[in-house]
């Protein structure tokens, strides 16, 4: 009596298991159909810092671009930062013009593949006010020739620097994946930002900001 009891568990448990299965395939067909269309997206990488800065996960959805309205904070614009060439300078000497601020390291495969794009942005945009400035989020003693490298290599003409933990902690906030491009208006807002970089939207959206904020 005891055997068929157990036998009988073992049809209903088998009947209700290929139920279940059945119901979840158009799920997982679906969740195979949206990773396909969404395959084109280059996956921001995990930024580092040699100094204080927490590192997080890299980006896992390809949110590029995000509308914000917030004032450059005051400590990001007022401290101290050197050029490549060991120039000082501050993001703050800009306050009236349109800039760019891109969040960048040479080790970045995103980064390689968006700084072209944003040296092509430049050549457009900087006669009509937009000063852009990369800032690595390298160790600046130890990646200073890399950076200097990487400069000619892709042959950057705009600003390029380091961003310390007090400049790019209260940008990232919290959000530590790299790259990150912030279009800040000529009274300081942080307009728009951008996390990851995707070959098919990126330029277009960063162009259309860059014209917005123009206006």
């Amino acid at each position: 009596m005891s055997v068929e009891n157990d036998h009988s568990d073992k049809k209903v448990w088998t009947r209700e298991r290929i139920i279940s299965v059945a119901a979840s395939l158009p799920v997982i067909f679906g969740l195979a159909f949206v990773s396909y269309h969404i395959g084109a997206f280059v996956p921001a990488a995990t930024a580092t810092t040699p100094r204080p800065l927490n590192v997080g996960s890299a980006a896992s959805t390809p949110a590029l671009a995000v509308a914000t309205s917030p004032s450059l904070p005051i400590e990001v614009a007022v401290a101290p930062l050197k050029d490549a060439n060991g120039a000082p300078f501050k993001l703050g000497d800009f306050f009236g013009k349109v800039m760019v601020i891109n969040l960048w390291a040479t080790w970045c495969g995103p980064c390689r593949q968006e700084i072209p794009e944003l040296v092509k942005l430049h050549k457009e945009f900087h006669s009509r006010g937009v000063e852009m400035i990369g800032l690595s989020t390298e160790d600046p003693d130890a990646s200073a020739e890399k950076v200097r490298k990487f400069i000619q290599d892709f042959q950057i003409d705009y600003r390029i620097g380091w961003a310390p933990a007090q400049v790019a902690a209260p940008l990232m906030q919290g959000h530590q994946a790299i790259p990150q491009s912030f279009v800040i208006s000529r009274d300081a807002r942080i307009l728009k930002r951008f996390v990851g970089f995707s070959a098919a939207n990126t330029s277009a959206q960063l162009k259309q900001a860059l014209e917005d904020a123009l206006k």
